[in-house]
């Protein structure tokens, strides 16, 4: 027979395994909100940037994750969402970093036609100098809609700078840097899609 030491061991032992369960368990539920939480924000953005997306969870799938340093400004695998309507390739909403802004990287998102016109760009995350560098955001300025239906030639495009630089785009008083890179990382991520014509063929793959 067990000692009551011994009994009040494998009731000890017994409860903690069961503990570690139910934390188990647990975290996977919250894992997994946590998940769908991330996916409508994600698709939240992307639906800003091409409305007719609304309701459209099959393009959170239909994506590729692509790594290019130079161009896509990320020593880090990114995301492509492939928007597809009627069978055909409307446009690519791609995950960029433009890693020289003012005060450390800024992360994007830029809807553009596989013709390489920008839909429409909206800035995910940054830590720009508030009341300067933060004009990219939309609800600050809309300085960030200039891009709308604005095409990069190539990446020679001289046209698709900022002012300062010889470009189209508006720069800003006192801050200059912030809005250059952004325009340098949408334009090299329509430079990404122009040498890689494949990526409206490859199998989706949206693995980091």
């Amino acid at each position: 027979m067990l000692s009551s030491v011994g009994k009040n061991a494998l009731l000890l032992g017994t409860a903690a395994v069961l503990c570690v369960f139910a934390v188990a368990a647990v975290n996977e539920i919250t894992k997994a909100e946590i998940e769908k939480q991330q996916l409508a924000s994600k698709l939240s953005t992307l639906v800003e940037v091409v409305p007719e997306l609304a309701g459209n969870t099959e393009v959170l799938k239909d994506c590729v994750a692509v790594l290019d340093t130079q161009l896509l400004g990320k020593d880090a695998k990114q995301k492509i969402y492939r928007y597809r309507s009627e069978g055909k390739l409307k446009a690519y909403l791609m995950e960029t970093t433009a890693p020289d802004g003012y005060s450390g990287a800024i992360e994007v998102l830029a809807a553009i036609s596989p013709d390489s016109e920008v839909i429409g760009v909206r800035v995910l995350s940054h830590k720009e100098t508030p009341g300067l560098g933060d004009k990219i955001e939309l609800r600050k300025t809309p300085w960030v809609l200039s891009f709308n239906g604005q095409t990069v030639g190539s990446g020679d495009d001289r046209s698709f700078a900022v002012k300062k630089d010889g470009g189209q785009f508006d720069q800003f008083a006192g801050a200059t840097i912030t809005p250059r890179a952004v325009v340098k990382a949408v334009k090299n991520a329509a430079v990404y899609i122009q040498q890689h014509p494949e990526l409206a063929s490859l199998p989706a793959d949206c693995g980091a």
